[in-house]
């Protein structure tokens, strides 16, 4: 029985570009999910192979990361309006060009302590959790966040680690510090004789004290940061005994533009590619003294 194409579209989906602006000492954050679908006079590469009339997906992917370099990101909409035009008038054989583009939205971390405005935590936020046990004679009080993605846009480096033969990683001076934090914390009220604490004041001081921390830290690596971020909860907060944390390294790399002319990583900004895996995933406990640790060390079985 004869066949005939239908439609048909090809593109390369879920580009993930951030772009950092510099202005000064403050910083503004463009995130993106872009997706790029192209369709036209494509019969022939069905039908016979012939890639004639194809623009590789991969030459798509660069398109996306130059033009946020080029042009910047004033808005996801404009973005793609830059896109779309451009692939539709300079390739004779696309007749459309689909922009999908989802925008990750952050807000500044106003922290006493940070200089610069460089500090970021992504709208949408964390979900809260809880866990409480009880045996009928003392309770244990388990609570915490998933889900909270932060970022320091500067202020962390990276350096004087351990190389063999199969280090290639090069050393940082400056870079992008990103996170999605889980923690979780043990209170130290056991039992209804003791007054109990605060729950929804205890949450969200704890939180607050967690993002200064990280705000104000210069990091020379994520486990420094994650020390501090459960010392000043232990610090301030004295209804909590024990801070456990997960905090996955949310690798941001520069992309390399030489071949397009460009310049990446300059005064005024740069535009790196956000890579989700294989990512490094740092994990740790911090206790007040003399206190012993109870929160499992698999937090995903908490």
């Amino acid at each position: 029985m004869p066949t005939i194409l239908g439609q048909n579209q090809y593109g390369k989906a879920e580009n993930r570009v951030v772009k950092i602006t510099r202005d000064g000492a403050t910083h503004h954050i463009k995130d993106l999910n872009v997706s790029v679908s192209l369709s036209g006079d494509m019969d022939d590469v069905h039908y016979s192979g012939s890639n004639t009339n194809v623009l590789p997906t991969d030459t798509t992917k660069n398109t996306v990361y130059a033009f946020a370099r080029e042009h910047g990101v004033d808005s996801a909409e404009q973005f793609g309006i830059h896109l779309a035009r451009h692939f539709v008038t300079s390739q004779e054989p696309i007749h459309r060009a689909r922009i999908r583009i989802e925008e990750y939205a952050w807000e500044r971390i106003e922290a006493p302590g940070s200089e610069g405005e460089h500090s970021f935590v992504r709208k949408g936020q964390e979900t809260r959790l809880t866990q409480i046990t009880y045996d009928g004679s003392s309770w244990e009080v388990v609570s915490g966040l998933k889900d909270l993605v932060v970022m320091n846009s500067t202020d962390s480096e990276f350096w004087g680690y351990v190389k063999d033969e199969y280090t290639t990683l090069k050393e940082a001076y400056d870079r992008i510090l990103a996170t999605e934090v889980s923690a979780r914390w043990r209170y130290n009220w056991t039992g209804d004789a003791q007054d109990m604490p605060d729950w929804d004041t205890s949450y969200e001081q704890t939180k607050r004290h967690l993002l200064h921390a990280f705000a104000e830290t210069y990091s020379l690596s994520l486990q420094q940061t994650l020390y501090q971020m459960g010392t000043r909860i232990i610090d301030h907060r004295e209804e909590i005994d024990e801070v456990r944390f997960s905090l996955p390294n949310k690798h941001h790399f520069l992309v390399d533009l030489e071949p397009f002319g460009l310049k990446n990583d300059t005064a005024d900004g740069a535009v790196y590619y956000a890579a989700d895996r294989p990512y490094g995933l740092i994990e740790g406990t911090v206790l007040r003294d003399g206190c012993e640790a109870r929160i499992p060390a698999d937090l995903t079985n908490l």
